[in-house]
């Protein structure tokens, strides 16, 4: 399984100089590339294969003086940015053939300097190190101070900089480990139905409160939102305020990521199967609930249910988005007309009284049962699951972006690394 670490690095004045060299490095043989085949586009000339365009953008632009300065950082920095633009093409041509599922993908755009997030990759070509005292060694950077939350348990294949819109470094570590992490079987198994009100409601009657952390940051971000709008733009001190707006953002979803992992692994471990319902997030986020529905991050937290079942050796699966599971008895099946949010409790006829949450989490339930289960009911796991995001490589020696995610995930190939697209279902493995 190969998974992925973040930790926090502190590089020095004279370090974040070179990074930032690195950066726009990184970003002008992108752009570089791009224009290269978007000007053999409009004249009607064959697609760049990538060594032609490696051989153009990188080989011979460093022969030029205008370009002469992309030899002051390490040739594997330039030789990762040109692979996330072959990665970008390819699931904008998957996308539109209709070979990849889920959302259109748009064709590459140009990086920009003022981008909030900046990053570079390192392979085990640019042969960057853990030394003996902690710091990380990058070719062409130095000896980055690291802060160790906890230890890689085998050797990192790639690592990915960042720097975040609040000026943070981050060192992204990929592993590959064959450890056995699955956990002992338990009997219980829960579904879940989330909300806005209350962020999940368990089917063994268990409500989890909705924290709502953008909501009580709301008040600070206001005022600093109105700070930054007044000073001069292009000015030095709104530069400043930027940076303390992005800082209190930062604070907010670092408080809701750390939230939903720790309720993410209690379930888990507490669970031999998980199912949930597949919202559709992408359209509840255009309706006038949409700033609710964003601050509970439903998305994110159903990805790390999903990942960690993955790696645990757990069972999980999302239920049909259209089935009925607030409007079906769980008693008697029936399935009445539909109900406006603010109805929190009905009755059936058949005499059962219900909580609109709790009915809701009990049907999930049941239908995953029913559909990760055989014709003899016996329980069908479904394999290892596949990450959401990339900034790493497929294989120790390959130079090619895949999935990952936030934290620790388990990674796949074929994704740029600047979309954000959703996790995809999973089918059904071997029986247990």
């Amino acid at each position: 399984m190969r998974l992925r670490y973040n930790y926090r690095v502190y590089p020095t004045p004279g370090q974040q100089q070179e990074l930032a060299r690195a950066f726009g490095c990184a970003r002008v043989v992108f752009n570089d590339g791009l224009r290269a085949r978007q000007t053999a586009r409009e004249n009607g000339e064959k697609y760049l294969s990538d060594g032609d365009l490696s051989k153009q953008v990188i080989t011979l632009a460093k022969a030029t003086p205008e370009r002469a300065w992309l030899a002051e950082v390490s040739s594997v920095v330039l030789q990762q940015a040109l692979a996330d633009l072959n990665t970008a093409y390819r699931n904008f041509f998957a996308s539109v053939t209709g070979k990849r599922r889920g959302r259109k993908v748009a064709p590459p755009r140009f990086r920009s300097r003022k981008d909030n997030r900046q990053t570079i990759r390192f392979t085990r070509n640019a042969r960057f190190a853990v030394l003996g005292n902690g710091r990380l060694r990058l070719p062409k950077v130095g000896d980055l101070p690291v802060r160790w939350s906890r230890q890689l348990p085998s050797d990192p294949s790639s690592v990915t900089i960042i720097r975040d819109a609040a000026g943070r470094y981050f060192a992204s570590f990929v592993v590959s480990t064959i450890q056995d992490e699955t956990l002992p079987e338990v009997e219980s198994e829960v579904g879940i139905d989330l909300g806005l009100t209350h962020f999940a409601v368990l089917s063994d009657g268990t409500k989890v409160a909705a924290p709502k952390f953008l909501r009580r940051a709301a008040r600070k971000l206001k005022r600093l939102q109105q700070d930054l709008s007044r000073k001069t733009k292009g000015s030095n001190r709104r530069k400043k305020a930027a940076v303390r707006v992005a800082k209190a953002h930062a604070r907010v979803a670092d408080t809701r990521r750390d939230w939903q992992h720790k309720l993410s692994t209690r379930i888990i471990r507490d669970n031999q199967a998980v199912y949930v319902e597949d919202l559709c997030v992408a359209g509840l986020g255009r309706t006038r609930l949409a700033k609710s529905v964003h601050d509970a991050g439903w998305a994110s937290f159903t990805g790390m249910l999903e990942y960690k079942a993955a790696r645990y050796g757990r069972t999980f699966a999302k239920i049909d988005r259209w089935f009925p599971s607030t409007r079906m008895c769980s008693h008697c099946g029936r399935i009445n007309d539909k109900m406006t949010l603010n109805v929190r409790a009905w009755d059936c006829p058949c005499g059962a009284a219900h909580d609109r949450d709790a009915n809701a989490a009990i049907n999930v339930l049941a239908a995953g049962r029913a559909d990760n289960s055989n014709d003899r009911g016996a329980r069908v796991r479904p394999p290892a699951m596949a990450a959401p995001r990339g900034e790493a490589v497929i294989n120790p020696d390959a130079a090619c972006p895949t999935r990952s995610v936030e934290g620790i995930s388990v990674l796949q190939g074929g994704e740029n690394v600047n979309a954000r697209t959703p996790p995809q279902r999973r089918s059904a493995g071997s029986t247990r």
